[in-house]
């Protein structure tokens, strides 16, 4: 073998072990997501404790323990889009997790970067609907053009599903003539 066969093989195995690195996101993700599954819980169980008033069952404390819940479940989502990229990074860039294929469960499996890429916006608009129903709830309509901003944002949030969905659909099909528009994430 030549010296610089030996330079390249070195530097070659040098390179492909900066993938470890990818280890320090993996670990922190799911610390984090481990977390937001606390906070979550924590927000969940402040709306449980809550004294519900029957005088009053649709009155602000109502809309306090709603909001609760919902911000709980929003911190859950949170925590779901952290565990989907630690295991996405860490299957696309070290190794296959061996345990998953021992049971027949493809959550959390991703073939490439771009259906990562995919499920974690899905995920994330799921959890900006999530909080923007979180703070529709305490929203005080008092004029016309603020309930016309509401079936706005309504709208928006229906068309941006939609287009997710058919995003998703084209690249799990993998049509390629639409293959160049799944660039847009």
């Amino acid at each position: 073998m030549s010296f610089q066969r030996k330079v390249e093989r070195v530097f070659e195995t040098t390179i492909w072990n900066f993938r470890f690195f990818v280890l320090l996101p993996t670990i922190f993700g799911l610390f984090s997501a481990v977390r937001f599954f606390v906070i979550g819980t924590l927000e969940i169980w402040a709306g449980l404790v809550l004294e519900f008033d029957l005088q009053d069952p649709e009155g602000g404390v109502t809309n306090k323990i709603v909001s609760y819940v919902i911000g709980g479940i929003d911190y859950y989502l949170i925590g779901i889009v952290l565990l989907i990229f630690s295991f996405g990074i860490y299957e696309l860039f070290i190794s296959k997790i061996d345990i998953r294929f021992e049971q027949d469960i493809n959550i959390l499996l991703s073939q490439s970067l771009e259906e990562l890429k995919t499920k974690l916006v899905q995920v994330i608009v799921v959890a900006l609907i999530v909080n923007l129903f979180k703070k529709m709830l305490g929203l005080n309509v008092t004029s016309a053009i603020e309930l016309i901003y509401i079936a706005g944002a309504i709208l928006l949030i229906a068309l941006s599903s939609f287009l997710l969905q058919s995003q998703y659909k084209k690249v799990k099909t993998g049509d390629p003539q639409e293959s160049h528009r799944s660039d847009i994430f």
